[in-house]
């Protein structure tokens, strides 16, 4: 049976726009079932035993940041935080390498998928994402706001993904610094990728642009996820990859506005995205059934999850890679939320995997110190699975988000110190990280104790509990959470070596006060007195 994938909705704007003339072979806002069979009958991807899509994205299993770059251009120049994150390039290497990708995918099969980013239709911006590959379609249908069919007639480009994943650039000729990459031109509102299959780059290139975008209508743009319980109070959650920020937030009793990706605006909390991209490297039914069970349904793209011999996803295989994810539409979390928006948050939740086991479980913390940590934007990597390998590595990634941040950091800090203000919310710094002493030392802090202090916070239950102040980074922490042991409650009582205990706490101190020292000039002297007492 020969079936017309060429039925569907085709915007009035063609391909022209992007160079592209021999577009006979595009393929326009397929849905998931079509997109699924595309993939399949193109070798992209092959079934789970639950007849979910799964997917390798070969050599490249996570971003390339090193490989992303910003066009020059005078509208932005005065803008853009120049540096390692937002590395320049020239118009003359964007419009060469662009030339190229067109004469590539011309006459090529395309996937074309209109689609919005941004639940606030005051602040959404209308995407494109064209590909070489169907499965970066069904990604974006998972990942972005699926307009409606009357929606769809009207629909215009603001900003496009052009993907052309098996073109690979010669670094010699064309001025990369590798055969892959990720070129954003905001004259031109156009994300040029090449040689990466990785669909994150389609996803976070789009959020780099709305971080952009939105501060400049007073916005505040943030690497969060975001819930509200039943009583409309919202919550924020800050955290960098592996803190716990999807997790904690897909908790069954709260409704999910969404995971990754928000605008904090005059009008509240939206969600940028209409999708979820989680992390599945030893994702259990058990730890995080919400998350699990969406890997048990059609629809789902498993990304470099391996499978058994019976097509069965083993989550506790790391051999591709330990950026095993997961992307699906929100609607498969019964309890999402249907408009992707909410109220000011109630509260703002930072989360940190401090692997060095200094910091307590959790903390409030001053609007002052609510700035300090925002820019610090820390949490802790260990180094490695390697026998003896046990001492872990600092990370800060300022406001959370750093490799997406195209203006620099203190212009959102400044924006969510304005929100928290005008709002009144409350701010919580929580350790998901380790206690009872360091990495290969200590354990890792039980879920169910961080889920209770968070929900105990969350609901105004540690209003009238009294505070200690712990000495070397000046927190306040909560004497006593009902469900919770005291002791666990105060990092230090958890060590059994409590001058091993001092040693480490002012070492990570050191490098929290050395890591600030770019951002002194353009802090205040109190965000500057709400670090660490060293």
């Amino acid at each position: 049976m020969n079936i017309d994938y060429k039925k569907q909705p085709k915007s009035k704007v063609g391909l022209d726009y992007l160079g592209l003339k021999n577009t006979d072979q595009a393929l326009w806002n397929l849905n998931p079932s079509e997109l699924y069979e595309q993939a399949i009958s193109n070798g992209e991807a092959q079934l789970t035993d639950k007849m979910v899509l799964q997917v390798q994205t070969g050599k490249y299993t996570g971003r390339s940041p090193k490989d992303k770059f910003l066009v020059e251009q005078p509208s932005i120049n005065d803008d853009i935080d120049w540096g390692p994150v937002n590395q320049p390039i020239s118009e003359e290497i964007f419009d060469n390498l662009h030339k190229k990708v067109v004469e590539y995918l011309d006459g090529k099969k395309l996937y074309v998928k209109d689609l919005f980013a941004g639940a606030d239709p005051e602040y959404r911006l209308n995407v494109r994402v064209v590909s070489e590959a169907a499965y970066h379609g069904l990604f974006a249908h998972n990942m972005f706001i699926n307009p409606s069919e009357e929606e769809l007639k009207s629909h215009e480009p603001e900003f496009t993904v052009l993907a052309a994943p098996n073109f690979h650039a010669d670094p010699e000729i064309d001025g990369t610094r590798s055969s892959t990459f990720i070129l954003c031109n905001f004259e031109k509102k156009m994300i040029l990728i090449g040689g990466t299959l990785y669909s994150g780059e389609v996803k976070k290139g789009i959020f780099a642009v709305m971080n952009y975008l939105l501060p400049k209508k007073n916005v505040m743009a943030m690497h969060c996820s975001a819930n509200v319980d039943d009583n409309g109070n919202t919550t924020v959650f800050f955290g960098l990859s592996g803190t716990g920020k999807t997790t904690l937030s897909a908790d069954a009793s709260k409704t999910l506005i969404g995971d990754d990706e928000h605008g904090w605006s005059d009008n509240g909390v939206f969600n940028i995205e209409g999708g979820c991209y989680a992390k599945t490297i030893n994702l259990s039914p058990e730890g995080e059934p919400e998350i699990y069970q969406t890997t048990q349904m059609p629809g789902t793209i498993l990304e470099n999850v391996v499978l058994d011999e019976n097509r069965v996803p083993d989550f506790t295989d790391d051999s591709l890679t330990q950026n095993t994810r997961c992307a699906y539409p929100i609607s498969f979390i019964p309890n999402s939320s249907e408009t992707g928006r909410g109220g000011h948050p109630k509260n703002v939740v930072f989360l940190t995997a401090d692997a060095f086991g200094v910091l307590p479980p959790i903390s409030k913390l001053t609007p002052e110190q609510a700035m300090y940590h925002f820019i610090s934007g820390y949490t802790a990597k260990v180094a490695g699975t390697e026998r003896g390998v046990t001492e872990p590595q600092a990370t800060f990634s300022a406001c959370f988000g750093a490799p997406f941040l195209p203006l620099h950091a203190t212009v959102y800090a400044e924006l969510l110190a304005d929100k928290i203000r005008k709002h009144d919310s409350n701010v919580w710094l929580v350790n998901t990280g380790w206690t009872g002493g360091m990495y290969g030392v200590g354990s890792r802090m039980k879920l169910s104790h961080t889920r209770k202090m968070l929900n105990e916070a969350l609901e105004g239950n540690l209003d009238g509990v009294d505070f200690v102040t712990e000495p070397v980074f000046g927190l306040q922490i909560p004497t006593h959470i009902e469900g919770v042991p005291d002791k666990v409650l105060n990092p230090k009582e958890t060590w059994k070596d409590k001058a091993a205990y001092d040693k480490k706490a002012n070492e990570l101190a050191k490098m929290f006060k050395d890591n600030f020292r770019k951002f002194a000039k353009q802090a205040s002297e109190e965000i500057l007195q709400a670090g660490p007492n060293i």
